[in-house]
Formats: structure tokens, sequence, C-alpha cells
């Protein structure tokens, strides 16, 4: 690999690190501004009721929280008609699995909602040892009514109805995250969404991956994440 890669001097090495690292200034510098201008969106109020069944039972929104003030729900899917749960979701909630009493200690609860009934969820995540909260929103709207589950009619058309209108998708389940807060009335209020590389940030595998020399390595595959497999599936 090396021998792609033109090798210099220490000193040569430091002046092209320093000046990549004037421009990882100005990204971390814009990316700052971008979760300020976040923070600063409006909020848009949820009047509809919404009931998910869990390890706990049936469950509202509202009960997601779990009692404090701000909710992730990541949009995990698995729709009726898969085997298993997606690849590529499962690779996600890997990374933020482990997150929840960092999250917790910050007034923030996450939880993963899919539209398979619950006894699939739980078997699946027990299969992965994951700790987080999944829920089934089976015989809801919410999946629907927050921009991630489509029908065999909409998908047909290639209607751009993902990532709030800017792209088609070609399954009928999509990957998000939805952010929530509850206001001291018991109101509650979405106040943020993100769609496909939007999700980029809640992925510390391709963080990771970002630093090294080869990068993701996805360039020339039939399709970006045509590598990935369930950690439980590759080759020992």
């Amino acid at each position: 690999m090396a021998d792609a890669h033109r090798v210099v001097s220490r000193a040569e090495w430091l002046e092209a690190r320093r000046r990549l690292l004037t421009r990882e200034k100005d990204l971390t510098r814009a990316r700052d501004m971008v979760a300020e201008e976040r923070r600063a969106l409006p909020w848009l109020r949820v009047e509809k009721s919404y009931v998910f069944e869990g390890p706990d039972g049936k469950e509202s929104l509202a009960d997601l929280f779990a009692g404090r003030s701000q909710l992730v729900v990541y949009h995990f899917m698995y729709p009726l008609d898969w085997a298993e749960a997606c690849k590529s979701c499962s690779f996600w909630a890997d990374g933020y699995d482990g997150t929840l009493p960092h999250l917790a200690a910050r007034d923030v609860t996450l939880v993963a909602v899919s539209v398979s009934p619950y006894s699939r969820l739980d078997a699946f995540r027990r299969r992965m040892g994951w700790r987080f909260k999944w829920l089934s929103s089976a015989g809801s709207d919410f999946n629907r009514d927050f921009g991630v589950s489509f029908t065999p009619d909409e998908i047909a058309s290639k209607a751009k109805l993902y990532n709030f209108g800017t792209q088609p998708f070609q399954v009928s389940e999509a990957p998000g995250a939805s952010v929530f807060a509850r206001g001291g009335n018991g109101e509650i209020f979405l106040t943020y969404q993100c769609f496909a590389r939007g999700l980029d940030p809640l992925n510390p595998a391709y963080q990771l991956l970002d630093l090294v020399p080869k990068g993701r390595g996805e360039a020339g595959l039939s399709y970006p994440m045509e590598w990935l497999r369930h950690r439980d599936a590759y080759e020992k």
C-alpha cells in the first residue's frame, strides 16, 4: 500500500499535516456552526397519539422519554418480509448501543423503532447482544408520518419522498433519526430529523475508517455497503 503514496521526510510530513490541520479546523468550526443552527430550528408540535409495543408492554411516545426531556428515535429498518433486521441499521446500532449511559447523563433517551412485531425485534436484539430499547410501531402510522415508510405504489413511482422529498427509496422501510423534546406541560415536539448520509455522525466505525489510508473502501462496489455483514456473520 505504501507504494501508492509519496514517502517524505518528517519535516515534509509535518508541513503537509499542518496544511490539512488548517482545513480540519475549518471543518470543525463549520460543524459547530451547523450544530448551533440545528439546535435553533423551530419546533413542530406532535399532535397525534402513537402506541408502541416493547419490553414494558404498550407505551405511548411520551412514555419513551423515560422521565427525560429529550428523546432520539432511530428508525431501524426491519420490514415484515425480511428474515433479518437491516445489516446497515445493525452497523449503526453496534455504535450507538454503548452510548446509552452517557446520553442519559445528559437528559437524553435513545430508542429504536421498527414496524416488525416486538417478538422479532427482541429475538434479534438478543442475538446481537444490544442493550437499547427496541419497540414495534406495528399498527400505527408512526413510521409513515415521520418519513421512513412507503407504499408499493410510491416505490414503483420513484417519487422523491425520502429525505425531505429529495430522493426516492427502493424498499418499504428507510433509515432515519427523529429527535423529540418534551415541554413542562407534557407537550411533545419534533425538533430535528436526519436521513441518508445525515446519519453518518451516528456511526463511529465510519468515523474511524475515514482516518485510515484505505478509507471506507467502497469505491467499485455494486453499492457502497455491499461489503457489510451483521457483526456475527463475518468469516472468522
